[in-house]
């Protein structure tokens, strides 16, 4: 018998095969990793120097989606990796002059931070109203990055993103606590209310609380802002005042802006001279204060006569009274400080900076990282100290509360010259180490939160820009170049009520983290009851 072999069809041997399912598997759960950076980034997208505020919410309706429903592991690496989508871009200006080394290791610790949020918004999604519970979450996280470690890093909070959006009167009414959450809890109430809508086209049965739950989740924090409007005023109280804010430039961008002391000196004193000369000319109003930047005389003025000497002069051909920012040693501490120079008696009233930068200022775990990179340990050779008291100086009847810098991007350095009497607030900063990347228009814009926090104007008096001056409803009325020598002249109003954010201070703060606790102890609660009845 002669067996036939079966005829084999060439072309089906030329067609291209189906992926085996587990290569397609393994692309599937690479969605949600990809889907976390990019929010992350569109996050970052929505801060300044861009006015694209409104992307934040996009960004955390996705977060949610890659989240909701999670093991806890899943999304403590889905957290990770939206954090480094955001964080990474943000703050790449730390390492603009020091390399990447320091810029890569703070964003992989202050990650872990977000990765944490990513857990717990993760271990809530499954409840009711869940929304709330997720955006109390978050800024449960803000909370804790912005005391440890090193006392804390807000650089990011959703807040300082908002200087242009609908939310900002919301700053108001509970500081940046209150506006971060509200932004979240937008974003996760867009999300919630899509996937219903979705699950209501198939057909499934949506719960009429849930729908409702989702809906003031967008609803209420909009309704919220456009309430808190009338709290936004840029009206005098208590008369008004003209300043002028300095710029006076540096010789050269970067780390070695420290090595041109006396050269960034007489830069402000030339800014001021210049001043005073169209002032006699009639160009300009003669102010009644002058405010110069943090650095702009790092020659310590009360143990070097020729430094006081420029100030001095500088401060008589005004004709009024000179804030400088110096650095001074006093009984062997080295300070950062504020200087009021009265053109008649000289130094008057002095601000000591309290909260003074980490691996900036000081240098925490100095003998670790000399063993890392001693050029490090170089950069900063003796370490500042942090003064005590608030800084609020009296100027021919106007109170002016001083944040210097860093200081601006945390809550309490801000409030408390405002608890106690400022009626304007300066923030006199030096971003010249940071040359012209974005670092300067993200203070900027955190400057813009804080008048509107405590309705105060805002003077931000920079060495190498942007200076600005800022209306205590948060509009820029004036700034300046960066690395342009310049002087901002403006009357400004003086105002003393207090914004019931100013009253609050910390509590809205402390009851969102006790939302977050309370919903994150009924998430475990629930999970342990669940495993419970599988066991029996």
């Amino acid at each position: 018998m002669t067996v036939t072999a079966p005829s084999v069809d060439q072309s089906d041997q030329l067609q291209p095969q189906p992926a085996p399912p587990a290569r397609g598997a393994r692309l599937r759960r690479l969605v949600p990793a990809a889907v976390a950076v990019l929010c992350g980034v569109l996050l970052y997208t929505s801060f300044p120097p861009r006015t694209l505020w409104w992307l934040a919410l996009p960004a955390f309706a996705g977060f949610a989606w890659v989240l909701r429903g999670r093991s806890w592991k899943a999304a403590l690496g889905l957290g990770y990796l939206f954090g480094l989508g955001f964080l990474l871009p943000l703050l790449v200006w730390t390492g603009v002059e020091v390399g990447p080394g320091p810029w890569l290791a703070l964003v992989a610790i202050e990650a872990v931070f977000v990765a944490l949020v990513g857990v717990g918004v993760a271990a809530v999604s499954k409840l009711p109203a869940w929304p709330l519970w997720a955006a109390a979450v978050w800024t449960a996280g803000e909370a804790v990055r912005a005391r440890v470690p090193f006392r804390g890093f807000p650089w990011g909070k959703i807040a300082f993103g908002q200087a242009d959006g609908v939310f900002l009167p919301l700053a108001a009414v509970g500081g940046t606590p209150v506006l971060g959450f509200a932004v979240v809890l937008c974003g996760f109430g867009l999300y919630e209310a899509g996937r219903l809508l979705v699950e209501g086209r198939r057909n499934r049965a949506v719960r009429k609380g849930a729908a409702a739950a989702a809906l003031l989740s967008v609803a209420v924090p909009v309704t919220g802002a456009v309430a808190a409007r009338p709290l936004v005023s840029d009206k005098a109280e208590d008369g008004s005042v003209t300043v002028a804010v300095i710029q006076g430039n540096v010789p050269r961008s970067g780390l070695e802006f420290n090595a041109q002391r006396r050269a960034v000196l007489d830069h402000h004193a030339r800014e001021t001279w210049k001043l005073a000369d169209d002032i006699k000319a009639g160009k300009v109003a003669k102010p009644d204060f002058v405010l110069w930047p943090e650095n702009s005389s790092d020659i310590d003025p009360f143990a070097n006569p020729d430094a006081a000497l420029v100030i001095d002069d500088a401060a008589k051909a005004v004709g009024v009274p000179v804030s400088v920012g110096g650095v001074v040693e006093k009984d062997g501490k080295l300070l950062n400080e504020q200087i009021l120079w009265d053109p008649a008696k000289g130094p008057t009233q002095t601000y000591d900076k309290r909260q003074v930068q980490p691996f900036g200022e000081y240098l925490p775990l100095r003998p670790v990282i000399g063993a890392i990179n001693k050029n490090w340990t170089g950069m900063v050779r003796q370490d500042f100290s942090r003064g005590r008291e608030p800084g609020v100086f009296d100027i021919h009847g106007a109170k002016v509360g001083l944040a210097t810098c860093y200081e601006a991007a945390f809550d309490w350095a801000v409030r408390d010259t405002v608890t106690h009497g400022a009626q304007i607030i300066s923030v006199p900063s030096n971003n010249a180490t940071f040359d012209r990347s974005e670092m300067t228009y993200q203070q900027l814009a955190m400057s813009r939160i804080r008048a509107v926090e405590h309705s105060r104007t805002v003077t931000v008096p920079v060495t190498s820009g942007v200076s600005a001056v800022i209306m205590p409803d948060g509009r820029i009325t004036q700034k300046t170049g960066m690395f342009v020598p310049a002087y901002l002249v403006q009357k400004i109003p003086l105002r003393s009520s207090e914004t019931p954010a100013t009253k609050l201070g910390i509590l809205p703060e402390i009851a969102l983290v006790l939302v977050a606790a309370g919903g994150l102890g009924w998430a475990i609660g629930a999970g342990v009851r669940r495993r419970r009845a599988a066991d029996a």
